[in-house]
């Protein structure tokens, strides 16, 4: 699986560099955890550690960036023409000086009305009341709060980009 195209296309539309690293470090296991003294030093006493992933652990995402909304659109509408689609848009609420999450969304669904996204935000100008009763479709909407948990991002993207029936998406 270590072909760019078996892997599930995720879009981050975020403001922060650092949101960015984060979501990389997370989706990415073989980035988020190289060997350190400790590992090496095991490795010299004992030999190598069997592989211990599980299918979670090796589902490979590939993370791409924008750094605002209308990048962030822009970005799904050239995905959908060279046909290899997002599966999956994190998208934070709060992006100062352009669009916020909501008219991103909004933008968003006008390009790809099914594509699924997770809003993300420690704060947010709507209520999640608010934007459920405009976008009201719960299985390709759901929301994130910063700071966020690894195993929570992580869950939440593989959830979101395997069929119920627990097959892989189609891209």
């Amino acid at each position: 699986m270590s072909q760019c195209a078996n892997k599930k296309r995720v879009l981050v539309i975020d403001d922060s560099e650092a949101i960015h690293t984060d979501f990389r470090r997370i989706l990415n296991p073989e980035q988020r955890r190289g060997q350190d003294d400790l590992d090496l030093l095991e490795e010299a006493l004992f030999g190598p550690a069997p592989s211990r992933l599980t299918a979670s652990e090796e589902t490979e995402f590939e993370v791409d960036s924008a750094f605002q909304g209308q990048e962030g659109v822009a970005k799904v509408r050239e995905a959908l023409t060279s046909g290899r689609p997002y599966e999956l848009v994190f998208l934070d609420y709060r992006m100062p000086p352009g669009w916020n999450g909501a008219e991103t969304l909004r933008r968003m669904r006008t390009v790809a009305p099914a594509l699924r996204v997770v809003l993300c935000s420690a704060y947010s100008d709507y209520s999640w009341g608010e934007l459920l009763q405009e976008f009201s479709d719960l299985q390709l909407l759901k929301e994130l709060r910063k700071p966020f948990n690894g195993q929570e991002v992580r869950q939440l993207a593989l959830t979101l980009t395997t069929p119920p029936d627990g097959t892989p998406a189609a891209t």
